[in-house]
C-alpha cells in the first residue's frame, strides 16, 4: 500500500501515472446512492457504519480512481462537545445551540471521538477490510476555522458575520474556542488513522472568507496546531496530510506554513502560477473546476489535458476538482475524466 501512486504523489515522488480523486466522490449524481438516500436520512447514513462504508465504496466500483473517502460530514465530532445538530430538507445543517459568547465556549465539554464518532471509525474498519489493499484509505475532519463558522452562525453564511465579529471583538474568546476545536481534530484524526485511514484531509472550505492577515494571525496557528498534534501522536506512522481550503488563491504562501504534505488548490488560480507560489517540497493536489463536469466532452477534456500540461509531470501532482462534485453531474463524465488522466498520462 506505501507504494501505491496516490500516496507516492503525496510524498512527492515519481508515479507511472498521475493520480486522482475526486471530492464528494460518493454523492447524490450517482444513482446508488440516491437509491439509499430514499431509505435513510444523512445524518442516519453518516451514522450506520455498514451504510457509510457502502457508499464509501460506490465510486471505487464505478470509477477508475485511486483513492477512497470515507461518508462522513464534518459536523457530527461538534455533537460530543456539546453542539446539537440536525440536517433540515433543503436547508443544510443547522446547530441549534449556536455559540455566541466566551461563556457558551467556556462550556463546551471534553470529548473522546472514540466515543462520539465511533461510528466513522468503525465504517472505516468496514471500509479498509473491503477494499482489501487496492486503494488506499482518505479520513478526513473540518479545519478549525470551518468547524468555529459553523458553530457560531448556527449553519451556512454567506457574510461571516458574527464570526469574524467574535474573532476581532473577543480575540480570548475566539482563541480559546479555535484550541478546543484543533485538539479535538487531533484526536479525531488520530483515531481515523488507528481505524486504517492511510491519508488524511483537512477541509477548511471557508477560511477563504478571510483576508490573509486574519488568516495568519486567527487561524494558521490552530491549523499547525492539529497537523503537529497528529504528527507528534503518531510519530512515523503519520499518514500524508492534505489541506484544502477555497478561493485561498491570495494566500498560498501563507498556507505552506501549515504544515501539510499537499496543498488543495481550487480553480481560481492555474494549477502551475500555485505551484510557484506554494513553493518546493509541497505536493499539489486539484484544479478542475466542477462545473467543467456539465460541460461538452471536448471542453471537458481540454481543461483537463491543460490542468496536467501545467503539472508538467513534476512528482506530486494529485488531480483533483477544485471542490466537490456537484448534484446532477453527468456519471459519464466522471468516468470518462478519470479514464483520460490514467490515459494521458500512463
Amino acid at each position: 500500500m506505501i507504494n501505491h501512486r496516490f500516496l507516492r504523489a503525496c510524498r512527492r515522488e515519481p508515479t507511472d501515472r498521475t493520480p486522482l480523486w475526486f471530492m464528494r466522490q460518493a454523492g447524490r449524481y450517482m444513482p446508488e446512492y440516491r437509491a439509499i438516500r430514499e431509505r435513510y436520512g444523512f445524518l442516519e447514513m453518516v451514522k450506520n457504519p455498514e451504510v457509510a462504508a457502502e457508499i464509501s465504496m460506490q465510486p471505487v466500483h464505478a470509477f477508475a480512481i485511486d483513492a477512497a473517502i470515507i461518508f462522513a460530514d464534518i459536523l457530527p465530532p461538534l455533537e460530543g462537545i456539546g453542539l446539537q445538530l440536525s440536517f433540515a430538507k433543503g436547508e443544510g445543517p443547522v446547530i441549534h445551540n449556536p455559540l455566541r459568547s466566551a461563556a457558551d465556549i467556556a462550556a463546551l465539554h471534553d470529548s473522546d471521538p472514540r466515543e462520539t464518532v465511533a461510528y466513522t471509525l468503525r465504517a472505516i474498519e468496514l471500509l479498509k477490510r473491503e477494499l482489501a489493499g487496492r486503494l488506499p484509505l482518505i479520513g478526513f475532519s473540518g479545519a478549525p476555522f470551518t468547524l468555529a463558522s459553523y458553530a457560531i452562525e448556527g449553519g451556512s453564511t454567506r457574510e461571516f458575520r458574527r464570526t469574524k465579529g467574535l474573532m476581532y471583538t473577543d480575540p480570548a474568546a475566539w482563541h480559546m474556542l479555535m484550541t478546543k476545536l484543533a485538539t479535538l481534530i487531533t484526536d479525531y484524526l488520530v483515531a481515523q488513522v488507528d481505524a486504517g485511514a492511510d491519508a488524511l484531509q483537512l477541509f477548511d472550505s471557508w477560511a477563504g472568507a478571510l483576508a490573509p492577515g486574519d488568516y495568519a494571525e486567527f487561524v494558521l496557528p490552530y491549523v499547525q496546531q492539529a497537523i503537529n498534534g497528529v504528527r507528534q501522536r503518531l510519530g512515523d506512522a503519520t499518514p500524508p496530510l492534505i489541506y484544502f481550503g477555497t478561493d485561498m488563491s491570495g494566500m498560498l504562501g501563507i498556507l505552506r506554513q501549515t504544515g501539510a504534505d499537499v496543498l488543495g488548490v481550487d480553480w481560481r488560480i492555474t494549477l502551475d502560477d500555485a505551484w510557484a507560489q506554494i513553493g518546493p517540497g509541497i505536493a499539489v493536489q486539484g484544479n478542475l473546476d466542477p462545473q467543467l463536469l456539465f460541460a461538452p466532452w471536448p471542453l471537458l477534456e481540454r481543461r483537463a489535458a491543460d490542468i496536467l500540461q501545467r503539472a508538467a509531470g513534476r512528482p506530486g501532482h494529485i488531480f483533483n476538482l477544485g471542490h466537490g462534485i456537484l448534484t446532477e453531474t453527468p456519471v459519464e463524465h466522471v468516468r470518462r475524466l478519470a479514464e483520460f488522466v490514467h490515459e494521458a498520462t500512463g
